[in-house]
């Protein structure tokens, strides 16, 4: 997804910025503007139930211009405490937490999270893109922290159950064991474990890819919705990047709140909101359920039957059979 200059002219009256003393109400269903430390002081308190994390890896990375450099980890994780601590104060007693980070970035996100929170599980996803290394292994994996502010929170692992194809059916008396047979072939639901093989990173021919070079699939950030919060629950991103929160939020019946310091990015956000007013599919999510990868097909057949249309594919869908 691009930005026409008419889309820049007309999205960009869209945009907010917080105003002092602002109202939970002030803030739903908005994508603000703003440098987070700028925004910090105007917060309401006690809002917010899923606060989903995603600021800049400890690494030299540019944004749209904006060069963020690597530090020392001491120093990383004192940035990091400077906006977390006071953002905590957005969150409900029953809230949730996720932090996006790497293998490096995990110290500090441990030693921020121990703090205040109650560190539940550490989610790996493999990300099957990355450069080759001669002097390490390749990076081909991330790391999702979850977290929560108190003993009482919402999760539903029954709403992210996986759609596995079954290659060597078990029968008990003739009867498959744990698995049913469909049209597309042999397949079992099974309950979501803290590793995630069925990822794919956006790429070009994907409808939400856009050029933000550290961009989280939407079927990644659903599985943390579907399962931390509940329908009409408030879902705050505050390093929205080019949107995928705020989108999957509300093509899942959610409210959201994001922020984001890049007037391009927002504006992608923006962009990305609009389509998916009318548009609430998520690759990679059909029928109720995540499936795996190199089942495209299958999907579209479920959604197809589903709602009593024809599963058809068109071209553009042809080129995704591989990886959706």
């Amino acid at each position: 997804m691009t930005l026409t200059p008419a889309d820049e002219n007309a999205l960009s009256l869209t945009m907010r910025t917080l105003a002092p003393c602002a109202q939970p109400s002030d803030m739903l269903n908005q994508v603000f503007h703003q440098d987070l430390f700028a925004l910090l002081p105007h917060l309401p308190a006690s809002f917010v139930d899923l606060l989903i994390l995603d600021p800049p890896y400890n690494l030299a990375k540019e944004f749209n211009g904006r060069t963020f450099q690597k530090q020392p980890v001491e120093n990383y994780t004192r940035w990091m405490e400077s906006w977390f601590l006071p953002l905590a104060r957005v969150l409900k007693p029953t809230a949730s937490i996720y932090v996006y980070g790497d293998w490096l970035r995990s110290a500090s996100i441990f030693h921020v999270l121990q703090e205040r929170f109650t560190i539940r599980n550490r989610i790996t996803w493999e990300r099957e893109k990355g450069r080759g290394a001669k002097t390490n292994w390749k990076n081909c994996s991330e790391d999702i922290w979850f977290a929560t502010v108190s003993d009482d929170y919402f999760f539903n692992p029954e709403a992210v159950m996986l759609k596995r194809r079954v290659l060597a059916p078990y029968r008990v008396e003739g009867q498959p064991k744990d698995w049913q047979s469909e049209e597309g072939g042999n397949f079992r639901l099974t309950h979501p474990s803290n590793f995630w093989s069925d990822i794919t990173v956006p790429f070009w021919s994907m409808p939400e890819n856009t050029d933000h070079p550290t961009q989280k699939p939407e079927k990644l950030v659903a599985k943390l919705v579907l399962s931390s919060s509940q329908p009409g629950g408030v879902v705050m991103d505050p390093f929205l990047g080019s949107g995928t929160t705020a989108v999957v939020a509300q093509k899942l019946g959610r409210k959201f709140v994001g922020v984001e310091i890049d007037r391009t990015y927002c504006l992608l956000a923006l962009k990305r909101l609009a389509a998916a007013k009318t548009d609430k599919t998520i690759q990679g999510y059909a029928d109720g359920v995540f499936w795996e990868r190199n089942t495209l097909a299958e999907q579209l057949r479920a959604n197809g039957t589903k709602s009593g249309k024809p599963a058809t594919q068109d071209p553009a869908q042809s080129l995704l059979l591989n990886v959706a």
